[in-house]
C-alpha cells in the first residue's frame, strides 16, 4: 500500500478508519482487515453503523457505507465518527481508502472528518481539545493510488466551511458589521484577494441609499464589503463570476417586528457568510477565474431612527422603492449589491444567495434551496453541481405575470407584495427588477437550508449552505 501523509508525521500507526461497503449480513465469511476478523452477525458495513477493535496497540475503526454511497452521506458518516469518536482517534490516525474509491469520494471522506472538529461550544468555560486539531497531529492516506492533492482539497474545502460555521452560529453582539468587514480583510490578506469596505459616509456618497435605509435603526454601522479575486496565473479568456451575499447580522424584523423566531436570526446573514467562505474557498484553490463579491452588511434594529413603512426610498440604481414592510430588508440591500455590482463591475454570470423568504421555506421544507433564473444553462449547472455534493437546488418561476406584486402607487416598486402567497417569488421579482435584464443572473433563497437541527448539536445551527456548491459551480465553469 502507498501512504500518503497531508501532515508532519510519517508514522500511521495509532487509529485506522476502514470503510466497508454493506455485505450480507448472514454471511458466513467475515470481513478481514490486517489479521482481524469480524463476523457479519457483529458488523457487516450496513450505513451509519461502526465497529471498533484493538490489536497490537492500534484502534480499528470500521465504517459502514451501506450498499450505496453519495456524497453528502459520506461526508456526514465520516463527520460523524470525527465528532463522536474522538475519543477513539489518537494524534496519528491512518485512512484506508478501497481501490474503486474515486477522487469525489476521498474528498468527501477528508471534508467530513475535519468537518468532525467543529465545536458550537464556543463560550464554554471548558472545552476539550479535538485531536486533529493538536499541532502534532498527523493523518496518513493508506491506498494503491495516490490521493494526496485531492486530501488537501478536501481539507480546504472543510477550512471554509467551518468559517463559515464560525460567522453564522456565533452570536450577534460578536458577529456585527464591523466584524465581518474586518474578517473579510483578514482573510484576503492570508488567501489572495483584495478587499474594499464602504462604511457609512462612503456608502452615503455612493449613494447606496436602500442599503443604508436597513441600518438606520443600529449603532452598529453598516458596511458593504467588496470582495475581488484574480487568479495568479494568466488564464486565457478569463471568466468573471459576481456573488452577492445578505450580510444582516441580526434582524429583529424592524417596526413590522417579528413576532416568533427572532431568536435564530443571527442566522439571517448566512447568505453572507457562505459567499465569504467561497472567497476563502475559491482563492484557496487557485481556481483560474475572476470574481468579485458583494456582501452588504447591516443590522435591522428597532429605534427612533429606524426606517418606516410607508417610507419611500431611493436605491443605488436610482429607482425608487416603497416600503411596504420594514421585515423585507434583505432584498433591499441585495437591490443595491445588485446593482453595485453590475454598474461597477460587469460580470459576466451573477449569483445571489439568501435567506429571504419563510415562503420558500414553505414550499420546499428544509430539503433544498429554491433556485430563480431565466438562464436554462446556469440552472442546469447550478442543479447538476449542487446534486453532486448534497447542496440541492430546486427552480421557482419568474414569470412577469408576477410583476404586479412589486408595483407601487407612489414609487417605481414596492418591496412586499402584502399577499400571503408566492412570497418567494415576488422577492425574487423585486430582486430581477435591479439586474438591469442581466441575461446571466440567478437567485438562491436558501432560508431551509442554511441554519438547521441534526445530530451534531442540540440547538439550530450553522450548515454552511452554498460555500461548496457557488464554488463547484465557478470551478466548472
Amino acid at each position: 500500500m502507498r501512504t500518503s501523509t497531508i501532515t508532519n508525521s510519517d508514522d500511521f500507526s495509532g487509529t485506522i478508519l476502514i470503510p466497508v461497503f454493506e455485505t450480507y449480513s448472514k454471511s458466513i465469511v467475515p470481513i478481514t482487515f490486517n489479521g482481524l476478523e469480524i463476523a457479519s452477525k457483529v458488523f457487516f458495513g450496513k450505513k451509519g453503523t461502526h465497529y471498533l477493535a484493538e490489536k497490537n496497540d492500534n484502534t480499528y475503526v470500521f465504517i459502514g457505507l451501506g450498499k450505496t454511497i453519495d456524497y453528502k452521506s459520506l461526508k456526514t458518516i465520516f463527520r460523524r465518527i470525527s465528532s463522536k469518536q474522538k475519543e477513539n482517534l489518537s494524534l496519528s490516525v491512518a485512512l484506508v481508502i478501497p481501490e474503486q474509491f474515486t477522487e469525489d469520494q476521498v474528498e468527501a471522506m477528508i471534508s467530513g472528518l475535519f468537518l468532525g472538529t467543529y465545536d458550537l461550544g464556543h463560550f464554554k468555560s471548558e472545552k476539550s481539545v479535538h485531536p486533529f486539531l493538536e499541532p502534532d497531529f498527523s493523518l496518513s492516506l493508506l491506498s494503491e493510488k495516490e490521493h494526496l492533492a485531492t486530501a488537501k482539497k478536501g481539507i480546504k474545502i472543510a477550512k471554509a466551511q467551518l468559517a463559515t460555521y464560525d460567522l453564522v452560529d456565533l452570536p450577534p453582539n460578536t458577529i456585527n458589521p464591523k466584524y465581518l468587514s474586518n474578517w473579510a480583510k483578514e482573510t484576503g490578506q492570508k488567501y489572495g484577494f483584495d478587499v474594499e469596505v464602504l462604511g457609512y459616509e462612503a456608502s452615503k456618497i455612493a449613494g447606496l441609499g436602500a442599503f443604508l435605509a436597513v441600518g438606520k435603526g443600529s449603532e452598529n454601522e453598516p458596511q458593504f464589503i467588496i470582495m475581488m479575486y484574480t487568479p495568479v496565473v494568466e488564464v486565457k479568456h478569463l471568466k468573471h463570476v459576481g456573488l452577492v451575499g445578505k450580510g444582516i447580522t441580526f434582524d429583529t424584523g424592524g417596526l413590522n417586528i417579528k413576532t416568533a423566531g427572532m431568536v435564530h436570526m443571527k442566522c439571517d446573514m448566512a447568505g453572507g457568510a457562505a459567499v465569504f467562505g467561497a472567497m476563502q474557498l475559491i482563492a484557496d484553490l487557485q481556481l483560474p477565474v475572476k470574481v468579485t463579491a458583494i456582501v452588504p452588511c447591516a443590522e435591522n434594529s428597532v429605534d427612533s431612527k429606524s426606517f418606516l413603512p410607508s417610507d419611500v426610498i431611493h436605491s443605488y440604481s436610482g429607482h425608487s422603492i416603497e416600503i411596504i414592510d420594514t421585515d423585507a430588508e434583505g432584498r433591499l440591500i441585495l437591490a443595491d449589491g445588485l446593482s453595485y455590482l453590475i454598474k461597477n463591475f460587469k460580470p459576466e454570470y451573477i449569483v445571489d444567495i439568501a435567506t429571504l423568504t419563510g415562503s420558500s421555506v414553505g414550499t420546499f421544507g428544509y430539503e433544498c434551496g429554491a433556485l430563480f433564473t431565466n438562464n436554462a444553462e446556469m440552472a442546469k449547472k447550478l442543479q447538476e453541481n449542487g446534486d453532486a455534493i448534497g447542496e440541492r437546488l430546486w427552480p421557482l418561476p419568474l414569470w412577469d405575470v408576477y410583476k404586479s406584486d412589486i408595483e407601487s402607487d407612489i414609487a417605481d416598486v414596492k418591496n412586499y407584495s402584502g399577499k400571503p402567497v408566492a412570497g418567494a417569488i415576488s422577492a425574487a421579482k423585486f430582486l430581477e427588477y435591479f439586474t438591469q435584464e442581466h441575461n446571466a443572473w440567478a437567485h438562491l433563497d436558501v432560508a431551509g437550508v442554511a441554519f438547521g437541527e441534526d445530530e451534531f448539536a442540540k440547538s439550530k445551527h450553522a450548515t454552511a449552505y452554498g460555500v461548496h456548491l457557488l464554488t463547484k459551480f465557478i470551478e466548472n465553469l
